[in-house]
């Protein structure tokens, strides 16, 4: 199937890019960009001459940041295109619910993506944990907003979501992993004074359960969870891709965890959804950031620069 890519950007050349280039499914037939484009594939500059030039087109996948993304994705339904979106699927969640209405008014496939939710050690912790109860459990994500949004400003601005945009990636995969849904209870956002987002986070969850995320981390970067209930131990590592269980290290040919990366996965989901004409819509981990950001107190941080 042919389809487009717009928003070429970091997350798109070192992800989208080759995901779909070793797909067999999909065909990248266009790009729309104010700067970038993928060599050898026809590159726009605005989407309505892209959409008017290939009405051959039925699959776009949008990588903009959240904030525009709503206006570009309302229009690709309209036209009649399914559309795939980036995580997160959109600034607000009220934008995201329209979408999904416009979707269905539309026969048009919605997928919002949440690609860590395909990491390989995921669906083996969310099988082992389905008929247990959870007592307590923790998420330490920690990384360096300068090696992976170098120069990108909009994190930090209003809609960006700041230390949430990869701790959402956190969210994802506990809201997958866990037997019944916990919410937040209390937040502590430290916010630069500069910025109008968070640079790092603390949660603390229903269940026993708590966050710590912080964007300031150098050297090694820390994306682990674990979860206990009453005699066991789940631990997630390296962003889900490394499983441990009871101090026992699984791994994906034991266990039988697909070995596809979490993006290939993706696009592998999109496929299925197209030819069955489904959409796949789940807000829970945005869910957690929005009580987040209306819960949480905010600590005052001197000036952070990118």
């Amino acid at each position: 199937m042919k389809i487009a890519l717009i928003g070429i950007g970091k997350i798109a050349q070192d992800q989208h890019v080759p995901a779909i280039a070793g797909s067999p499914d999909w065909d990248l037939a266009a790009t729309v960009s104010r700067a970038g484009s993928v060599d050898g594939v026809p590159a726009y500059t605005d989407i309505d001459t892209m959409l008017a030039e290939n009405p051959d087109i039925e699959v776009v996948s949008l990588c903009l940041p959240p904030v525009p993304r709503f206006a570009y994705a309302k229009a690709l339904l309209l036209s009649g295109r399914h559309v795939m979106l980036e995580k997160p699927p959109g600034a607000t969640l009220a934008e995201v619910h329209a979408l999904t209405t416009l979707a269905q008014q539309q026969n048009r496939v919605l997928f919002a993506t949440w690609h860590s939710r395909m990491a390989q050690g995921v669906a083996q912790a969310k099988a082992f944990l389905a008929d247990k109860i959870v007592t307590k459990g923790h998420i330490a994500w920690k990384e360096d907003v300068r090696r992976w949004h170098p120069g990108q400003d909009w994190v930090f601005a209003p809609g960006g979501m700041g230390v949430f945009d990869p701790g959402i990636n956190a969210l994802s995969i506990l809201t997958e992993i866990l037997p019944a849904p916990v919410h937040v209870q209390d937040a502590t956002l430290e916010v630069p004074e500069n910025c109008q987002t968070p640079i790092a986070a603390q949660l603390t969850f229903t269940d026993g359960i708590t966050a710590d995320f912080d964007w300031r981390q150098e050297g090694p970067q820390s994306w682990d969870i674990w979860v206990e209930t009453a005699h066991h131990r789940v631990e997630l590592h390296e962003g889900g891709s490394k499983i441990i269980i009871d101090g026992v290290a699984l791994t994906d040919r034991a266990v039988g965890v697909s070995l596809l990366g979490e993006y290939p996965a993706l696009y592998s989901r999109m496929a299925e959804l197209v030819h069955s004409g489904t959409r796949d819509v789940d807000l829970s981990p945005m869910i957690h950031v929005a009580d987040a950001m209306t819960l949480g107190k905010r600590v005052s941080l001197p000036a952070f620069h990118l």
